[in-house]
């Protein structure tokens, strides 16, 4: 989180925000100014300010503004890192393993994948069970949550 003042000595936190979007940083910026208007508020949310806050201000708000930031910002990393997991574990599973998890996210029955790919239930099981182990999946929901949640299949 980066707490900036509109105006600083050097750059101001306006052009500070400005190096930062143009580097597409996701660091989350809090402005705190005694000059500020409507506008420049605006202009600062819309390049991704998360608040925008006039002196005097309340160090108690600002406190827990901060650390809910800090809060977004862990969840956003650990959502991030379960992704690249999960792209991570995909990877490793066979073009047929991936035609059958294709059709397991899309609600198919075992026969039906077995008709689809012309191949035989027993088959589809064997394929199934890989996909499970590969996945680090214990039931199918935690299968779908892998793939879907984040955002790992190619649809």
């Amino acid at each position: 989180v980066a707490i900036f003042d509109v105006r600083m000595p050097g750059m101001s936190g306006l052009e500070l925000q400005e190096q930062l979007v143009s580097r597409k940083s996701q660091l989350p910026i809090i402005f705190i100014t005694g000059h500020g208007d409507v506008p420049m508020a605006v202009s600062t949310m819309k390049k991704g300010a998360v608040d925008f806050i006039e002196k005097p201000f309340d160090q108690a708000a600002l406190k827990a503004l901060v650390e809910r930031m800090l809060a977004e910002a862990r969840e956003h990393a650990s959502a991030t890192e379960r992704q690249r997991l999960n792209q991570a574990l995909l990877s490793k599973l066979t073009p047929r393993e991936q035609q059958v998890l294709e059709r397991i996210v899309a609600g198919r029955l075992n026969k039906q994948i077995a008709d689809d790919l012309g191949i035989s239930i027993k088959t589809v099981e064997a394929h199934r069970a890989n996909i499970m182990d590969k996945m680090h999946a214990n039931t199918v929901a935690d299968l779908m949550r892998a793939v879907m949640g984040g955002g790992a299949l190619k649809q």
